[in-house]
């Protein structure tokens, strides 16, 4: 009962938000843009529109998490809202435009969004402010193993209003005595054997607490696993990535339609940066980089050349350390932050050698480093490789190749339109959030973090080889009883 009342209670405020979010775009579409179409509309003409908004703003709020009350900064909600807006009224506006049948006065549209912006922040910092004074944080513990420091990215995230950790405990002390677990409202599992977490997974089940684990290489490959029936049992069928071909057939549609329509709207900014970085040291334009795409196959990534054309004269390949890195030329700086640097590859994704959303494509010489640690990073290789992808929406440039990989797995285990759009959109919010373009640290070549986290890929090695040892007997099984 608790639990529903908190959930009803935040609901209502989420719904407080749309109601808010529409209300001024109704005023807008009432107060002018509905006097203007051709054909005006009768009440349930004008109360589709509105209800139009509504479904755009919730479509959107949730692509940016911009409803994430419990776990987002006031900022960070401020902006994923004013986002949601910004596309939401966009849309809209081209919809109006059809409408009218002329270009529209853009002064309404703009009057409105400026006010949504205004009770985007004034909504925020109240929900936030109502949200921690009536619900206390959540007693939690973190149980870890192979990966510690939980309780630094709790702090890190400002998530300490949310969880107050009462505890820190090895696996060991914890299976020892489960019922130290008894009192908590949430139970945080890092890097934990997926034998030993099952336990605790069943017990925080029975017992009510929330659990917020970091998954294993093994986890998220079985979270692609097809429920089916055999033997009059119910089983799961893991297997490589094996997309239906409707889903390639449309996935290729879309990169072909919106890599085109891009090029030719971005024309003039790619024609500036050339330009630019012609005229700021005479050197080359472009850049010409050797990547991994599927299955291996290699080829060559073109950006806008944003480093000095000497940046690799010592022959080792390196990913930058970021707004420090003295290889970065001052057009190239400016050039990263936007992501120009990367618009020279929508030609590439138009001619089919790369999707718009995939893996993004790592270097033959850096995947190289990352397999002798980790085998399974090869499993990337699954999928086309892509312009943006889960890993660089939902982690940032110096992401650690274990979590990278976990993200691109979890990607390329459930593909869908869907999820390649969330991510295209999704793609949008990343390019002004600075974190999202942090550097390795200084003297690194690669993301490969410290000796723990290689400690924890290692240790996902035989558990890999397992899944993928039972997917194969499972397929074969199935193929059998079907034939």
């Amino acid at each position: 009962m608790k639990s529903m009342k908190h959930d009803i209670a935040v609901r209502f405020v989420k719904l407080l938000n749309v109601v808010l979010m529409a209300a001024l775009f109704a005023a807008c579409w009432y107060g002018y843009y509905a006097e203007y179409i051709v054909a005006p509309f009768y009440k349930r003409g004008n109360w589709l529109m509105i209800a139009l908004f509504v479904v755009l703003y919730i479509i959107f709020a949730r692509i940016y998490d911009a409803f994430l009350l419990t776990l987002s900064r006031i900022s960070e909600m401020v902006y994923s809202q004013v986002l949601a807006a910004f596309v939401s009224d966009g849309i809209m506006f081209i919809v109006i435009w059809l409408l009218m049948q002329h270009f529209p006065n853009l002064l309404p549209g703009l009057a409105t969004l400026a006010v949504q912006i205004v009770l985007a922040a004034i909504w925020a910092v109240l929900a936030h402010k109502w949200y921690f004074a009536t619900f206390p944080p959540k007693q939690s513990i973190i149980v870890y193993d192979t990966r510690e420091g939980m309780e630094k990215l709790i702090d890190e995230y400002g998530l300490e209003k949310r969880f107050t950790i009462r505890q820190i405990m090895q696996i060991d002390v914890c299976l020892n005595d489960l019922t130290v677990l008894h009192d908590m409202d949430a139970v945080f599992l890092s890097g934990i054997h997926s034998h030993d977490r099952n336990i605790i997974l069943k017990y925080c089940i029975e017992h009510n607490i929330s659990i917020y684990m970091i998954p294993r290489i093994g986890d998220v490959l079985m979270s692609g696993a097809k429920k089916m029936h055999m033997f009059h049992l119910p089983m799961l069928r893991a297997g490589r990535y094996n997309p239906a071909p409707e889903y390639l057939f449309i996935k290729r549609v879309f990169d072909m339609v919106i890599s085109c329509a891009a090029i030719v709207v971005l024309s003039p900014i790619m024609l500036i940066t050339a330009i630019a970085i012609k005229g700021a040291d005479g050197g080359p334009v472009f850049y010409k980089q050797l990547r991994l795409t599927k299955d291996g196959r290699e080829f060559y990534i073109t950006k806008f050349r944003s480093m000095r054309v000497d940046a690799e004269k010592d022959g080792v390949a390196r990913l930058s350390t970021g707004e420090n890195d003295d290889r970065i030329t001052p057009v190239g700086h400016i050039i990263r932050k936007c992501r120009v640097d990367e618009l020279p590859q929508l030609f590439q994704i138009a001619s089919g050698t790369l999707s718009i959303v995939g893996p993004r494509p790592e270097r033959p010489e850096i995947a190289a480093k990352y397999e002798e640690e980790m085998p399974e990073f090869r499993l990337r290789l699954q999928a086309k490789a892509g312009l943006t992808g889960y890993a660089q929406v939902y982690g940032k440039y110096n992401t650690t190749p274990y979590d990278k990989l976990q993200m691109d797995l979890m990607y390329i285990a459930n593909p869908s339109i869907w999820e390649d759009l969330k991510i295209m959109f999704a793609t949008v919010k990343i390019l002004f959030m600075p974190e999202s373009t942090e550097g390795v640290a200084s003297g690194q070549t690669t993301a490969m973090d410290d000796g723990k986290m290689q400690a924890t890929m290692c240790c996902d090695n035989d558990e890999t080889e397992a899944i993928e040892t039972v997917a194969k007997d499972v397929e074969e099984m199935a193929g059998s009883v079907a034939e």
